[in-house]
Protein backbone atom coordinates (compact mmCIF):
# COMPACT_ATOMS: atom_id res chain seq x y z
CA UNK A 1 0.00 0.00 0.00
CA UNK A 2 1.47 3.67 -0.59
CA UNK A 3 0.43 6.80 0.99
CA UNK A 4 -0.28 9.39 -1.04
CA UNK A 5 -1.04 13.11 -0.19
CA UNK A 6 -2.90 15.66 -1.51
CA UNK A 7 -1.32 18.90 -2.32
CA UNK A 8 -3.20 20.10 0.40
CA UNK A 9 -2.53 17.88 2.81
CA UNK A 10 1.03 17.83 2.19
CA UNK A 11 1.24 21.66 2.39
CA UNK A 12 -0.16 21.36 5.91
CA UNK A 13 2.12 18.42 7.00
CA UNK A 14 5.31 21.01 5.71
CA UNK A 15 4.12 23.85 7.31
CA UNK A 16 3.44 21.83 10.44
CA UNK A 17 7.10 20.56 10.12
CA UNK A 18 8.53 24.35 9.49
CA UNK A 19 7.22 25.21 12.92
CA UNK A 20 8.23 22.40 14.86
CA UNK A 21 11.48 23.04 13.98
CA UNK A 22 11.59 27.31 14.58
CA UNK A 23 9.98 26.30 18.15
CA UNK A 24 12.68 23.65 18.34
CA UNK A 25 15.12 26.59 17.31
CA UNK A 26 13.90 28.71 19.48
CA UNK A 27 14.79 26.94 22.68
CA UNK A 28 17.53 27.38 24.55
CA UNK A 29 20.93 24.81 24.31
CA UNK A 30 19.74 23.36 28.09
CA UNK A 31 15.91 23.05 27.67
CA UNK A 32 16.77 21.25 24.24
CA UNK A 33 19.04 18.68 26.41
CA UNK A 34 16.46 18.45 29.48
CA UNK A 35 14.07 17.52 26.32
CA UNK A 36 16.50 15.06 24.47
CA UNK A 37 16.80 13.28 28.13
CA UNK A 38 13.47 13.00 28.54
CA UNK A 39 12.10 11.72 25.64
CA UNK A 40 14.78 10.22 23.72
CA UNK A 41 15.11 12.03 20.11
CA UNK A 42 14.25 15.64 18.64
CA UNK A 43 11.65 14.42 16.85
CA UNK A 44 9.81 12.81 20.37
CA UNK A 45 10.42 15.90 21.91
CA UNK A 46 9.19 17.86 19.61
CA UNK A 47 5.61 15.70 19.27
CA UNK A 48 5.12 15.84 22.85
CA UNK A 49 5.37 20.09 22.71
CA UNK A 50 2.90 19.97 19.67
CA UNK A 51 0.85 17.51 22.07
CA UNK A 52 0.96 19.79 25.11
CA UNK A 53 0.25 23.04 22.97
CA UNK A 54 -3.21 21.19 21.43
CA UNK A 55 -4.03 19.56 24.30
CA UNK A 56 -3.56 23.16 26.72
CA UNK A 57 -6.75 25.00 27.19
CA UNK A 58 -7.05 28.02 25.01
CA UNK A 59 -5.40 31.53 26.75
CA UNK A 60 -7.83 34.03 27.00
Amino acid sequence: MTDTFTESQASVLIGTAEKMIDVWNRLTPEKQALLLARFGSQENALAALVTTQLVAPAKS
